[in-house]
Formats: structure tokens, sequence, C-alpha cells
């Protein structure tokens, strides 16, 4: 995704234990909704607690969006609601040294990972991507069926 709702959150500044609120506005929101073939997306929210080990940043929350889809076989709009939590790591970028290849040990089996540049993590990136994951590819007016 593109950092069109980025909220880039310097490393040096985050501590650990920290609730961070975030909501897109109307723009972000709308560019949003294009990228992801939405009719519109009226809400999109997210409540994060972070928590921080060295360079490792954990997301862990919930964002709720009100949004419209169109059918997949009638084209007729869809009203839907995404209520999702979100675990998602943070990890520094891996370097490629000396051609080895490196393996990264997550932490949790039910997580996402998102490396950083070091600097930043861009947290809106991160919730625009699980709104993105979480949306019904096909969805369907009461009563139709793809065949």
């Amino acid at each position: 995704m593109t950092d069109t709702f980025a909220h880039r959150l310097p490393l040096n500044q985050i501590r650990d234990g920290e609730r961070i609120d975030i909501s897109a506005d109307e723009g972000e929101r709308r560019q949003i909704a294009d990228r992801l073939g939405l009719r519109s997306l009226d809400r999109l929210e997210a409540h994060a607690t972070l928590d921080r080990k060295g360079e490792i940043i954990r997301a862990r929350g919930r964002l709720r969006a009100s949004l419209c889809q169109s059918c997949a076989v009638t084209g007729e709009p869809i009203d839907a609601h995404a209520d999702e939590a979100f675990d998602i790591y943070f990890l520094p970028e891996p370097t490629s040294g000396g051609g080895s290849d490196e393996e990264v040990e997550l932490v949790e089996a039910d997580c996402d990972v998102v490396f950083h540049d070091g600097s930043a993590i861009d947290l809106g990136g991160a919730i625009a991507d699980t709104l993105a994951l979480g949306l019904d590819p096909y969805p369907r007016s009461a009563g139709r069926k793809l065949r």
C-alpha cells in the first residue's frame, strides 16, 4: 500500500505501553477507498497499544470501519462494517550481510509483520493493509450467488 494514510511514528519517540488513537480524514478515506475498489469508506479508525523491545515494536488493538462495496454479481451497493482485532510486529528491515540468508523468528503465531527502516514505523499504512486483508473479496447482495 502507499502512504496515503501514513502515520509515521519515530522510533525514538515510541514509549513502551503507549496508547495511540488514529482516524482517517475525508481525503485519506477517499484515497483508501479508491485503492481498495470501494464505493466509499465513511469511517476508518484504530486504537492500539504499543509495546517496545529495542527496535521491535508490537501494535495490538482494533480497527473499525464503515464502508460500501459493490456486489460481485449485480454491482449493487453493499454497506459493510469492519471490526477487526490486529496484532502487528514492526521489525527492522533485514540486512543482507555477506550473502547469507537471515531468519526472522516470530514471537507469536497469529501476528502480522511489517518491516521498518530503523527510524520510524508507519502505523496508518499497516492499519490500511489490515483493512484490505479483512474485506470480502466477492461481496454479494442478499440472495445473490456467484455462478
